[in-house]
């Protein structure tokens, strides 16, 4: 037999599922962000809202203290917004990177997820700022 070329099976180009492996993992990536600053935000928000409920119901004079819950729930808050914050801007650079290489990537459900959950804590932080 002559010198009979092999033909290989047409699968998946190995390069494009690395860039969508790689893809994905960012995404995820962020999502893990999301649940951590999610998690921050709504506990630091359910501390402030369960000792102003206390304080509420109490006659006794009322003690300021340094860091009282009210000022602890919203340092968690904050810290929450803010590290959706930096990882949401992170997230952003790196599919910027991603892009040079693989332009055919979708647009980040993600990165929308994130916008919304930051402008919720946002909206909650302020909430808790002006309620006294």
């Amino acid at each position: 037999m002559a010198d009979m070329p092999t033909v290989q099976p047409q699968g998946p180009d190995q390069l494009q599922l690395a860039w969508e492996r790689t893809y994905l993992a960012h995404e995820r990536t962020l999502m893990a962000w999301i649940r951590t600053a999610t998690s921050m935000i709504a506990f630091g928000f359910t501390l402030y809202k369960f000792f102003f409920f206390l304080r509420e119901q109490e006659t006794a004079p009322q003690h300021d203290q340094l860091l009282g819950s009210r000022t602890f729930g919203l340092i968690m808050m904050g810290i929450g917004v803010f590290i959706l914050a930096v990882a949401a801007w992170q997230h952003q650079q790196r599919m910027k990177s991603l892009r040079v290489y693989y332009p055919q990537a979708p647009k980040s459900l993600a990165a929308v997820l994130a916008a919304l959950i930051a402008a919720l804590g946002i909206l909650g932080f302020i909430a808790a700022i002006f309620r006294q």
